[in-house]
This record gives C-alpha cells, sequence and structure tokens, in this order.
C-alpha cells in the first residue's frame, strides 16, 4: 500500500458475501494471499501450521491449507515462511486523551505495536467540553485506518455534588449519542454508588444503551464485594477494570461481568488478577485484556497492547489464551465477533506476521487487508486532523496566581496540625488515606519534606473563578524546591499543582494558562520541563515521537527532583479521581472516596 494513503472501511460482509464465497470456490482471484503460515486460532485454541490465507476487499475470504485456488494475476502474494498468523490485537478499555495525543497520533503510534481495533472512552475531553467534545473525537476516530470505536461517556462530572468539570452529560445526551454511526456503547459507569441507590441519571443512561443493544462499561472501584457490588451488577454494567487482587477477577466473572485485567503506563493489575486463571482455573473466556491509561512515553518505548500480551504470557498463560484475551473475548463482549477479534472468514482482515509468539515480537502489521507497519515502523501516512478554535484556549484561571494562594491557614492559635494526606501507591490507582503532624508557621501550615509530605492544590480552570482547593499529598519523594502542574487532572480536569515551593506553585500554574494546557515542572523559579496540550488542555497537537520526547525530559527532570516513583506523571494526573478510594482532591475540598463524603482537612 502506498504511504500517501490509509486503508478505507471495507464494505460490510453482508454486501460482499457474494464476493468472498466467490474467492474461496476459487472463481475469483483475492487481493492477498499470505502463505505458509502458523495460523494463531483464537476460536479453537489451537496452532494450526501450513495455514494459507486469502482476503478480497479488506476481508478474509478462506483460512486453510492451500489458498492457490485464490491466486490470480494481480494477486499479491506474500510467503509468511512459518511464521505465526495472529488477529490484530484490541485494547478494550482505554482513554486516548491519556496518551497526551489524539486519536490521529495515538493510531500512528500503537499500530506498529500491533493494535488494530480500540474501544475509546473519551470521558476527559467530555469534562472539559461535553457532547460537542465526544463528537470531534467520534468523528476523528471515524477516520482512523484501524477500528476505533467510541463509548459514550457515562459520568461527567463523574460524582456530582463532590466535584464540578467544565461540562455536564445527560440522559437526552447519552440517547442523541447512541444514534451516531460510531458509538459501540456506554463508557465506564464510574458512579458506582449512585446505580446500586438507582440514581435517574444513571439508571436513565444505562436503560438508553441496553435499549440501543450496545454494551455497558462498568467501573466498580471498590474491594467491598458485598451487597453494593450485587446491587451494581444488577444495574446492568456487563464489565470492569477496577479489579486488583484474583477474588476481585472472580467475583466479577462469576456475576457475568468480564473481567477487564489492565496494565497501563502506571496499572499493574494483570499479574494479581491473572491468577484466577493460572493458579484456581477459572474459564479465561470471561476475561479480557486492555491498558487504560497510556501515556506517550510507554507507547513509544514500551508498546502498547503487544506489551500487555507479552506481560500475561509471563504471567504464565499460554500463548493462545493470552491472544484470546485481547482478540476474540474483546470482539464477543462488544457485539462484534463477525467483524473482528480472529482469523477466519467474513472478518476484517486485520492480522499481524509475529516471529515470536512469547515475545509478541511483530514483523507487520495489517488492517483491512493493507500493510499498514512493517519492522516497528508505520508504512502509511495518516493525515492531521484538525481541531477548531472552540476545542482551545480552555484554561481560564481567572487571575494570575501568587504564591499567597497557596497558603494554608491554622486553626488560631495552634502550634502544630494533624492533617489528612493523600497517601500515592505506586503501580495502583487507588491512594490511602494517611494522617500526618504537621508544624505551624506565622499561623500558616508547613510541609514536611522529610517526612514526604508537600503541598497539592487544585486549580479551577473552567469558569475562571480564582478558587484553589489545598491539602497535602505524600510519596512522590521530593527533596528539591519544585511544582508541578497538569491540566489533565482525572476526571473534571482542573489544574493539579503538586509542589514543594509555594512560589514555584504559582509560576507553574500561570504558565499553563499561558499556554493552553499541557504539563509544567517548575524548580527555584526555572521551567525545567513543559508538555503543551492545547486541545481541551488534554491533548497536543504534536507528533506523537515528540510528545514522547517532551514526555520524557519530564521524567528525567521529575527525578532529578528526587522523585523516584515509576510513572509518576500518570499517579499525579489521577490525584483528583473522586471515584476511586481512598482520598481524593476536587474543587468542592477534600474527599473520602470510601464514604463519598467531603472531609475537613484537618482531623
Amino acid at each position: 500500500m502506498s504511504k500517501d494513503r490509509a486503508a478505507g472501511k471495507p464494505r460490510p460482509w453482508a454486501d460482499m458475501a457474494t464476493e468472498l464465497v466467490d474467492v474461496a470456490m476459487g472463481r475469483k482471484p483475492a487481493d492477498l494471499v499470505v502463505r505458509n503460515g502458523r495460523w494463531v486460532n483464537v476460536h479453537s485454541g489451537e496452532i494450526i501450521p501450513g495455514t494459507d490465507i486469502a482476503v478480497s476487499g479488506g476481508r478474509f475470504a478462506y483460512c486453510g491449507p492451500d489458498a492457490s485456488h485464490a491466486i490470480g494475476d494481480d494477486t499479491i502474494v506474500v510467503d509468511a515462511a512459518g511464521r505465526y498468523l495472529a488477529p490484530g490485537l484490541c485494547d478494550a478499555h482505554m482513554h486516548v486523551e491519556s496518551g497526551m495525543v489524539t486519536v490521529t497520533e495515538f493510531c500512528r503510534a500503537v499500530i506498529p505495536h500491533g493494535t488494530t481495533s480500540m474501544f475509546i472512552d473519551p470521558h476527559e475531553i467530555a469534562n472539559v467540553l461535553g457532547l460537542p467534545g465526544v463528537r470531534l473525537m467520534h468523528d476523528e476516530a471515524m477516520a482512523m485506518p484501524v477500528n476505533v470505536h467510541v463509548q459514550m461517556p457515562s459520568c461527567v462530572p463523574s460524582a456530582p455534588g463532590l466535584e464540578n468539570a467544565g461540562a455536564q452529560l445527560t440522559v437526552d445526551d447519552v440517547r442523541e449519542a447512541m444514534t451516531w454511526p460510531n458509538i459501540i456503547g456506554l463508557g465506564e459507569v464510574m458512579n458506582f454508588p449512585g446505580v446500586a441507590a438507582n440514581d435517574p441519571v444513571m439508571s436513565g443512561e444505562i436503560a438508553e444503551t441496553v435499549r440501543a443493544g450496545k454494551t455497558v462499561g462498568g467501573h466498580y472501584a471498590s474491594p467491598d464485594l458485598g451487597l453494593p457490588f450485587h446491587g451494581y451488577v444488577a444495574g446492568g454494567p456487563e464489565d470492569d477494570h477496577e479489579g486488583t487482587r484474583a477474588d476481585d477477577a472472580i467475583a466479577r466473572v462469576r456475576l457475568g461481568l468480564k473481567a477487564m485485567l489492565r496494565l497501563g503506563s502506571a496499572w499493574y493489575d494483570v499479574a494479581e488478577q491473572v491468577k484466577a486463571v493460572t493458579e484456581q482455573g477459572i474459564d479465561p473466556r470471561n476475561f479480557i485484556l486492555c491498558t487504560d491509561d497510556s501515556h506517550s512515553g510507554t507507547l513509544v518505548n514500551e508498546g502498547h497492547m503487544d506489551r500487555v500480551v507479552r506481560h500475561a504470557i509471563a504471567q504464565g498463560l499460554k500463548p493462545v489464551t493470552a491472544i484470546q484475551m485481547a482478540t476474540l473475548n474483546t470482539a464477543q463482549h462488544f457485539r462484534l465477533e463477525r467483524e473482528l477479534g480472529s482469523i477466519a472468514p467474513g472478518r476484517l482482515a486485520d492480522f499481524l506476521v509475529v516471529s515470536d509468539l512469547a515475545a509478541m515480537k511483530i514483523d507487520a502489521v495489517y488492517a483491512r487487508g493493507q500493510l499498514v507497519a512493517k519492522d516497528g515502523r508505520l508504512e502509511i501516512d495518516i493525515p492531521a486532523y484538525d481541531y477548531p478554535l472552540e476545542a482551545k484556549n480552555t484554561v481560564r484561571l481567572g487571575k494570575r496566581l501568587a504564591a499567597t494562594d497557596f497558603d494554608i491557614a491554622a486553626p488560631a492559635g495552634a502550634n502544630s496540625v494533624r492533617a489528612r494526606v493523600i497517601g500515592v501507591i505506586e503501580n495502583q490507582a487507588p491512594t490511602r488515606a494517611l494522617e500526618a503532624d504537621l508544624g505551624v508557621a506565622d499561623g500558616l501550615v508547613a510541609m514536611d519534606r522529610e517526612g514526604d509530605v508537600c503541598q497539592i492544590a487544585l486549580v479551577e480552570r473552567h469558569r475562571g473563578t480564582g478558587g484553589v482547593t489545598n491539602a497535602f499529598v505524600s510519596g512522590f519523594g521530593y527533596t528539591e524546591d519544585c511544582a508541578i502542574a497538569s491540566s489533565v487532572a482525572h476526571d473534571s480536569h482542573h489544574i493539579i499543582v503538586v509542589g514543594t515551593n509555594k512560589n514555584d506553585m504559582a509560576l507553574a500554574a500561570n504558565r499553563l494558562a499561558e499556554v493552553g494546557g499541557g504539563v509544567v515542572l517548575y524548580s527555584k523559579g526555572r521551567e525545567l520541563a513543559l508538555v503543551e496540550m492545547p486541545i481541551a488542555g488534554l491533548m497536543s497537537d504534536e507528533r506523537a515521537e515528540i510528545v514522547a520526547e517532551k514526555a520524557e525530559r519530564l521524567v528525567e527532570a521529575m527525578q532529578q527532583m528526587g522523585c523516584t516513583l515509576n510513572n509518576a506523571y500518570m499517579q499525579h494526573s489521577l490525584l483528583a479521581l473522586v471515584v476511586i478510594p481512598e482520598l481524593r482532591i476536587s474543587d468542592i475540598g477534600l474527599v473520602d472516596v470510601r464514604t463519598f463524603e467531603r472531609v475537613e482537612l484537618f482531623v
């Protein structure tokens, strides 16, 4: 395929079935024949040597021992030379915005890693721009040369009453979105207490999705597997990616949910949960692999779903089983088994040529029957997608911030205070609700750098109120005067600033207002790293490779400041996620997610 055009969407199977029959019967030549491969058959669980496949019109027409009858004068013939032929990989749950790039750039980054289908939940842009933002990403997704299906965000804001986002989505919005051509279902229903309490918005959105015959995504971020869990499942969600233990996965599967096991940039939840299969013998058909959140550095330098499959195999899964969890299981879950997820007649011809299955060494990637990547390099050009001006300039502070905006006044007459502290857990989404005794100087509460307690602030950025919520956080290990600010702050996406120096905190927040959003690190008045994200304050308009380089400089600068936490930026961006326990910050104050209540800073 030429590099100046991308693969078009094939006609529906029903519209070209007679053509596929003709190719399978030898009455019509195929567009492409791949010979002498080892067929990774995810339907039967076999690896079948000596297999040929024939492709016509972007779909598989023949899969069997000899496709010589389908070869014509213009047929492209590829010799697999005994290498594996595996289905293109699917990411069942992910947020493109977490990659810091647009859908186009995300695809450019992951296609060479074998990802040919993605199921994206754009609730980040929805929290900033509302339904028009979802439509922008929906339309961009439809222009891609691979399958990018969109889930309609369900919880904007994620926890009504505990945060204020830049927009709000309603049951009517969900009903409208279900008529869009590329909406595959409802995005993760994060308000799990609302579902269990029969909140009319949650139950209404789920009902509209079910009536449309589409999949309801889940999100049950609680270790409580008692009645609230049972009530949540009864409400209609069909999957969940928030488990961290083998018991979590088993409980979900027993109640008919798909257990989604995630390996993102900062979430390492596969190893423990996959023991449900490898050690306890649970049927793997209801287990699905996903990434959830991967930033650009991970995508460019480590991989995407190939990384997840490789990791799952390393935990003891058979290669075919791991690939099933990243292909067929996903397709079946989203009611797309006849479209994707396997190498079989009629399906989209999305497949990989793999020389080492356990290591997932991918030599070539085909999407819709066209070669799209080879030896780790993209073989096609995907034109940039232009976002309109109204999707930019979304960081509105209302004033220029000063160091004094980050002062935390102590109770009158206090010489010390006992404060609640957000405790970061490396490689996991939950936090700990900690407490610390902190000193007071000149009426202001002091940070405790030796005790790894620094300051966190949430700066309102949607309505220009000038509001700043201050609190404390532990776990980043900063030892120098510094501050890091980010307008990516799941899920309401205000600005989160974490720092050891209030002047640097003010400089960092003000800098994001100047560039329209992103992430920046200051130390002693100097800017050390900046990743600009002008699209909704969430995504860069630059190439993924450039964004990855800038992100790498950010990681290096954070390490220079003393932070050795793995993927610390991803942890930073989740500190306001008021739907995952235990303690979070929002624009209304500190939130104890165990009880879904606002709590005071001082104990």
